[in-house]
């Protein structure tokens, strides 16, 4: 395993200037570390849940002016693409970078995994005190998982552009996020934490 981390230089991608110019960046930068530490987690999901699961790296393609204000890896068990599945993140803003379940919009069946989380409510409060929540993909703000009510969730189940994400954050000043061993490492711990709930979102998809 050759992954490095993400370094300073990494989260400072998102001051640069200019759509071309970031997303030169974006793509020297980033796109070869989510390429290497990516496809070891996709392996590693894959084994865990005993189907085959798919690396997509975000590839901004619809943008025209504005520059991306984060990037991402997704891992989905879809090979064609994964905003319509359950699927894992990781990815990066200016300050921080995100491991995520993530349940966004685009899902055709959100109403039915809303229901299904509703109804596991007490288990989701029961995931790690450093788990935060995110309402909104687009959005850097997150909500610690004590601070989760069942109004989130009904409000994912009733909104349509309501999202739900749950994971962690690492700082990118932090020595985590510049480990690429320990990085790697928390990942996968992180991932296999929420496997049980992507699993309800997958059995509620059908």
């Amino acid at each position: 395993m050759t992954f490095q981390g993400f370094k300073r230089e990494d989260f400072e991608t998102f001051t640069i200037d200019g759509l071309d110019e970031r997303m030169e960046a974006i793509q020297t930068r980033i796109q070869p570390k989510f390429q290497e530490i990516g496809s070891e987690l996709a392996d590693y999901v894959a084994a865990q849940l005993g189907n085959e699961m798919y690396l997509h790296i975000a590839k901004h393609a619809r943008r025209t002016v504005n520059p991306p204000k984060d990037t991402w890896l997704a891992i989905a068990d879809n090979k064609r693409g994964y905003k319509k599945h359950p699927h894992f993140q990781i990815g990066l803003f200016d300050d921080h970078l995100f491991m995520w379940l993530a349940l966004i919009y685009e899902l055709p069946n959100k109403q039915e995994i809303a229901k299904s989380f509703i109804a596991a409510y007490d288990k989701i409060k029961q995931l790690p005190d450093n788990f935060v929540v995110s309402l909104d993909h687009m959005n850097k703000d997150s909500i610690p998982l004590q601070e989760l009510e069942m109004k989130h969730l009904e409000r994912f189940r009733d909104v349509k552009k309501a999202e739900f994400l749950i994971g962690i954050h690492v700082p990118a000043e932090s020595d985590l996020a510049a480990n690429g061993n320990d990085l790697l490492d928390t990942a996968k711990q992180t991932f296999h934490t929420l496997i049980p709930f992507y699993q309800l979102a997958v059995q509620s998809r059908n």
